[in-house]
C-alpha cells in the first residue's frame, strides 16, 4: 500500500484510457479543486470516490485504495450499489433534461 497518493500511477491510468483529471473528478462527483487536493495528498478519498475511480479506471477498489494512500477506505459491495444507484439517478435527470430541451 502506498503511504502517499501515487500521482504517477493515477496519471498513467488516465493517460492509458484517454481521460483527463477533469473527467475523473466529474465521474466521481467531485469538483476540480477537491481532486487537486487529492492529487497533492491533502485530501482523502471517500469510499464512494474510490468506487467511482475504480469504475472509471477499470481497476478494483482495492487497487485504487492501494495507490491512493495508507488511510484510503476499501469499499464493500454496499458502496458499489449505492454508487450505481446515484449514477442511475443522475442519468435519469440528464435524460429528463435532454427530453425537455428536445421539445
Amino acid at each position: 500500500m502506498a503511504l502517499f497518493f501515487d500521482v504517477a500511477w493515477f496519471q498513467t491510468q488516465l493517460d492509458e484510457r484517454g481521460l483527463s483529471r477533469v473527467s475523473l473528478a466529474a465521474g466521481a462527483g467531485m469538483n476540480e479543486a477537491d481532486l487537486a487536493l487529492v492529487f497533492k495528498d491533502q485530501r482523502e478519498l471517500s469510499a464512494a470516490e474510490v468506487t467511482a475511480f475504480a469504475e472509471l479506471l477499470g481497476a478494483t477498489p482495492a487497487e485504487i485504495a492501494e495507490h491512493a494512500g495508507v488511510s484510503t477506505p476499501v469499499p464493500g459491495a454496499d458502496a458499489s450499489e449505492t454508487r450505481l444507484a446515484r449514477i442511475e439517478a443522475r442519468l435519469a435527470a440528464v435524460e429528463a433534461a435532454l427530453a425537455r430541451l428536445a421539445r
